[in-house]
């Protein structure tokens, strides 16, 4: 009674399967204070008792792949092992094809390690000149990683673009046919900076960035000491502060025409450098509002210091989706739900040849209840829809009975 009541109220909160791979995600990254393995392990059993009982398995399992590709690609796991002990406990729970997808993810990285260890070898052959680029790749197969279908809009700057493109062609002539799309949203850079500073009065010297490929190199007219820092970023913050190795100052507007980021990006990117923790705040902002209005200027923080060599800018963004990106993800799972549901029908009606139509309602039902529960009127609409496309037929002597077209 208990359980069944514990059921029903955590799936009364759409956005429990979201919450509960975010709770995942916070056990599994780097940087877990006072847990050993063990505990995480125990953490972990846990958080499986609370997945039996959500209802939108697909919807967790949305979320939880979005969380793995990040902690893969930006080298956050605590450890493959945890994480590879998690794929499995979900694949003991819900089978193969739950978790295909996951283990396809680490296969990628596994081929996309020996893949740069070619490419390395590629370039002292051929003596390919990077002009100072480190370039790092992840090959990521469509369809087990959450890309976009769309590729979004970036402007790669000239020297990193022109490193990609070298190993594009690289892996092109070794892999004739395939295609490969930049995904700029899942990638990270590491920019060497120098500041030179403090600045005594605003607009006082000079607040560019000068480099050549993937370095920032900030200057004033004054040398107090420089000041020399590896900065961490995401590839749209690497674009941004790229941008201030040949103008001063840049506002909002500029800004989004230059790079061509989505604005949803841009805009965490710049609240990032310029209204982050203040001792991440590499770019300074006027006037110093919480909004970013077209005609907002940003400069460099000519000042900035920190007791690191190596300064992670943390990307600014709310612990979980926004709406408009909740949205976007129910949209995604609705549309993997009728193909699964479409699946599903022609699996059942294809052995039984004839169904009445409350009999397949509720074996579909069954079949898919370890992932989702979809509702008798979803089904039908995927029946109509499979009638239509003439998989099905209604029976002439009765409309409710359906048979399968071979």
């Amino acid at each position: 009674m208990i359980a069944s009541d514990f059921e029903h109220f955590l799936n009364l909160n759409p956005k429990s399967p979201e919450y509960l791979s975010l709770f995942i995600d916070d056990k599994l990254k780097k940087g877990v204070k006072g847990m050993t393995e063990t505990e995480i392990e125990l953490v972990l059993d846990k958080t499986m008792v609370l997945f039996r009982f959500l209802q939108e398995k697909d919807v967790f399992e949305r979320y939880y792949k979005q969380h793995l590709a990040k902690r893969l690609l930006l080298n956050k796991s605590v450890s493959d092992d945890s994480e590879k002990n998690m794929i499995s406990k979900l694949k003991t729970e819900c089978g193969c094809q739950f978790t295909s997808k996951l283990e396809g993810m680490f296969k990628d990285m596994t081929v996309s390690n020996t893949i740069m260890e070619e490419f390395k070898v590629h370039l002292q052959t051929s003596g390919t000149n990077m002009h100072g680029v480190d370039l790092s790749v992840r090959v990521l197969t469509t369809g087990f990683w959450p890309t976009q279908s769309a590729t979004p809009k970036c402007s790669i700057p000239t020297a990193p673009r022109n490193a990609f493109e070298a190993f594009r062609r690289f892996y092109l002539a070794k892999h004739t046919g395939r295609q490969l799309t930049l995904q700029p949203q899942l990638g990270s850079s590491d920019l060497n900076a120098v500041f030179y500073g403090p600045r005594k009065e605003e607009g006082e010297g000079k607040d560019g960035a000068s480099s050549s490929t993937n370095v920032v190199s900030v200057s004033s007219q004054r040398n107090n000491g420089p000041r020399k820092h590896i900065i961490q970023v995401s590839t749209y913050q690497m674009c941004v502060l790229m941008l201030f190795n040949n103008r001063d100052k840049l506002n909002y507007e500029e800004i989004q025409s230059e790079t061509d980021i989505p604005e949803r990006d841009l805009i965490r990117a710049l609240q990032s450098l310029a209204m982050g923790k203040a001792t991440q705040r590499i770019l300074i902002k006027t006037p110093k509002t919480k909004d970013i209005e077209p005609n907002h200027i940003f400069f460099v923080n000519d000042s900035f210091t920190s007791k690191l060599h190596r300064v992670k800018i943390q990307t600014v963004a709310a612990k979980g989706e926004s709406e408009p990106e909740r949205r976007e993800t129910r949209n995604k799972v609705d549309e993997d739900r009728k193909h699964e549901i479409e699946a599903a029908i022609v699996r059942i009606m294809k052995a039984r040849k004839r169904m009445p139509h409350n009999v397949l309602v509720a074996e579909v039902t069954e079949q898919l209840k370890s992932r989702f529960l979809p509702s008798p009127v979803i089904i039908k609409k995927r029946i109509e829809g499979l009638i239509e496309r003439e998989y099905l037929a209604r029976t002439p002597e009765d409309r409710k009975v359906y048979t399968y077209v071979a």
